[in-house]
């Protein structure tokens, strides 16, 4: 399709007609591509700026279609408007990416590559381009440096080794403080020592977990190739500092990327290796525009580029892990796996070692999440292990759980006697501990026992949140805040209660228990939180870690996003205090998720053996519970997540879930849920009707409202697809798309559609 207009002047005999990729809205009638006029040929991949209506817009040159569609009689194509010369075209490979981005996850073309690009070239004319690339730049190495080299051990040494010589991808399963990094760091080493031009992609879930991860890949390569050889990407920076990485990546400059899933489109043309930490995590899966994963694209695109790719974590994601499965033990054996079991410094007795807690003296290796009593006269309401001890020493260096069952304590407790005898010891003993509640605010809702009356939000089929830092209750889904209210707006009762604690409750709570704890050093104990509210100023969470890691903090409170990926030295001691909310949720990945949360966490603990060793004590996860025989706490019970893969994959195949069979969700946003599912509905009959390619290997569900499914006034409905066949699904969403186009302006409301390839959240 073209931008044309009345010919009043044809184009010169020798003007060339480009396809160009603009950003047009989303499932708009416009085509992917659009037709312009130049006085000069332009390779593919070009940056240009076109007209598009009254808006003048970045675009990108792209291939030429086999057999162009001409022009109609009388209708001239519009003339590109400036060709941004001072940046080399996208490559072929990079323009792969993108098409096969959006065909497979049923996007516009020029959607996903203006997506992909800088927000600020979108707004920067050649002119001002040409004037920020003029500027100065530090040099790209150091002829002199040469990278420091840390010795590997035995695990890390045949992991990287395999890597070196196996095409991949690699799945490397590591517990928590075996060491990926360092394998990370010694693959990227190899790759750019093999080629001058080879450049690395290192991906992580979350922007928080960017800063030590830059700090540790400068402080190995900056010696040998310069500091402006190391740069990140992530939506956190500034649009500038996004620009100056992205063009040095392009430009060949950078020779590491680090990143978040938006790394993932990096223009890269020298790729050689690409890594995907903590792969399991859900955040690698966008959730607004193109609804892509970025740990998939990072596959697909080593296997495009030839780069090697390894995707890390001590709990991967039962996509990955089945992927990983031997063809000789019956798996699809597209992944090849790479097993560290062991926490580094393991072996040199530092904090591996424990009291088996029965009273008998003997000492045993501790590991990761083992049900152990407290010892001799306490631990009521721990369950303890039944094994030998020669099998709880098979997991050398890792943490130990202490499973309590809060319905052995006493009511209303927030915190169990037993855990917080364990946190005032470990504060006393100088040591910092690290408590876990995935909910933040004080109190997830306000109610009032008189008339029932519950904080609930007035643009949301969800609660408000009670904040009582601000004396605010705000709404997570929408935004909506407002003052509290004196009394209860419904019977004017003034006695409002908190239902429910969230984590600005527990540091409160945790502040008074622990005001009479003093420390080694003669002061009292300090509680801190991190989450998402304390981390809104720019560098607020840089500076709460780095009291953490000083030591100004000794108790911990946060969610998620300190439950993984950080390093932290001097914490022995993590607990997470109400994960049960999670054990009986209607998404069937539930399981899976609380199971990687709770390994991650407690990996928190204990990370360096040398402290630990001197401490003389071990490290311990604890698990508050009112269901200890749960399935999952059993799995952790023995630390054995092959055998809880083995199990929750063994289910799925049972009841026809991912990885067996493959889903897309269409969702539809409108002023009333009626409209919504009837929009549904008819672009479902509409596809039976027409008897679409795949059908017949494709099940549709009925529409049916989502969990939450008003938010911000607008109802949500959503239709889920199944297929065995992940071809069959793809031929017909393709072949949909068309008739959900001309469904929409049939229903009135609608909103918006989309449509969602391998969903996370169902």
């Amino acid at each position: 399709m073209s931008p044309t207009a009345p010919a009043a002047d044809p184009h010169p005999s020798d003007s060339y007609l480009l396809p160009v990729a603009v950003s047009t809205p989303a499932h708009s009638a416009v085509g992917d591509l659009l037709t312009y006029a130049s006085a000069r040929a332009l390779p593919p991949g070009t940056l240009v700026r076109v007209p598009l209506g009254r808006r003048e817009v970045l675009g990108v040159v792209w291939d030429a279609p086999p057999q162009p569609a001409p022009l109609p009689p009388g209708m001239a194509a519009r003339p590109i408007a400036s060709v941004l010369d001072g940046i080399a075209p996208l490559d072929a490979a990079w323009r792969r990416l993108v098409a096969f981005t959006a065909r497979y996850y049923q996007r516009a073309l020029g959607e996903v590559a203006l997506a992909a690009l800088p927000p600020q070239l979108r707004d920067l004319a050649p002119e001002q381009l040409a004037r920020r690339l003029r500027r100065p730049t530090p040099p790209a190495h150091s002829p002199d440096g040469t990278s420091p080299s840390i010795a590997l051990t035995a695990e890390q040494t045949s992991a990287a080794a395999r890597i070196g010589v196996e095409r991949g991808p690699f799945l490397l399963f590591g517990s928590t403080g075996s060491g990926k990094t360092e394998v990370y760091l010694h693959c990227v080493q190899r790759a750019l020592a093999a080629h001058p031009a080879a450049q690395a992609l290192v991906m992580v879930p979350e922007i928080n977990l960017t800063p030590q991860l830059e700090a540790r890949f400068r402080q190995r390569f900056a010696p040998q190739y310069g500091d402006a050889a190391v740069v990140s990407m992530h939506s956190g920076m500034t649009h500038p500092q996004r620009l100056k990485s992205w063009l040095a990546a392009h430009t060949g400059a950078a020779r590491i990327v680090l990143g978040t899933r938006m790394a993932v489109f990096a223009s890269l043309p020298g790729l050689a290796l690409i890594v995907v930490d903590e792969e399991h995590d859900a955040s690698y899966k966008q959730q607004e525009g193109a609804r892509y994963s970025a740990r998939d694209l990072a596959v697909w695109r080593g296997r495009e580029q030839g780069a090697k790719v390894i995707l890390g974590s001590a709990t991967p994601s039962l996509e990955s892990w089945h992927a990983s499965i031997p063809t000789a033990e019956g798996g699809p054996g597209r992944y090849l796996r790479l097993h560290m079991p062991s926490r580094i410094g393991a072996d040199a007795g530092g904090g591996t070692t424990a009291d088996d807690g029965a009273g008998s003296g003997e000492r045993t290796v501790a590991p990761v999440l083992l049900p152990l009593p407290l010892g001799e006269g306490g631990g009521e309401g721990l369950r303890p292990d039944p094994r030998p001890a020669a099998h709880q020493a098979d997991k050398a260096g890792l943490p130990r759980l202490r499973l309590v069952d809060m319905g052995q304590q006493p009511r209303g407790a927030v915190f169990s006697p037993p855990l917080l005898a364990a946190i005032t010891e470990r504060v006393e003993r100088g040591e910092q501990c690290l408590v876990l509640l995935n909910r933040r605010g004080y109190a997830p809702v306000l109610h009032c026992h008189d008339c029932g009356w519950k904080s609930d939000c007035p643009h949301c089929s969800a609660h408000q949140v009670f904040h009582k830092i601000d004396r605010t209750l705000r709404c997570h889904h929408c935004g909506a805040a407002q003052r509290v209210p004196r009394a209860c707006p419904g019977c004017g009762n003034p006695d409002i209660l908190p239902l429910g604690r969230g984590t600005e409750q527990l540091e409160e709570q945790l502040a008074a228990l622990l005001r009479n704890v003093i420390t080694p050093d003669r002061r009292a104990a300090r509680v801190a939180r991190i989450d998402a509210d304390t981390t809104r100023a720019k560098g607020a969470l840089e500076e709460q870690l780095a009291q953490v890691h000083s030591g100004e903090v000794d108790v911990l409170v946060g969610t998620q996003m300190v439950a993984k990926g950080h390093d932290f030295r001097r914490i022995t001691l993590v607990a997470a205090v109400q994960p049960d909310g999670a054990l009986f949720s209607s998404d069937f990945r539930a399981p899976e998720r609380l199971f990687a949360l709770l390994m991650q966490a407690a990996g928190r603990a204990g990370r360096d053996a040398r402290y630990v060793a001197a401490q003389g004590s071990a490290p311990e996860m604890w698990v508050q519970t009112w269901h200890p025989d749960h399935a999952v706490y059993a799995a952790l019970r023995r630390h054995d997540y092959p055998a809880f893969a083995a199990r929750q994959l063994a289910e799925r195949k049972e009841a026809g879930m991912p990885p067996f069979t493959h889903q897309a969700l269409v969702r539809a946003d409108a002023r009333a849920q009626e409209a919504a599912q009837a929009f549904l509905q008819a672009a479902c009959d509409a596809a039976r009707g027409a008897n679409l390619p795949g059908l017949d290997q494709v099940f549709l569900f009925p529409p049916v409202p989502l969990t939450i499914q008003r938010v911000a006034n607008v109802e949500r409905a959503q239709m889920l697809l199944e297929s065995a066949s992940r071809a069959a699904l793809q031929r017909f969403l393709a072949a949909w798309q068309p008739l959900l186009h001309a469904e929409r302006p049939r229903h009135r409301g609608l909103v918006r559609w989309l449509v969602d390839v391998d969903p996370q959240v169902i």
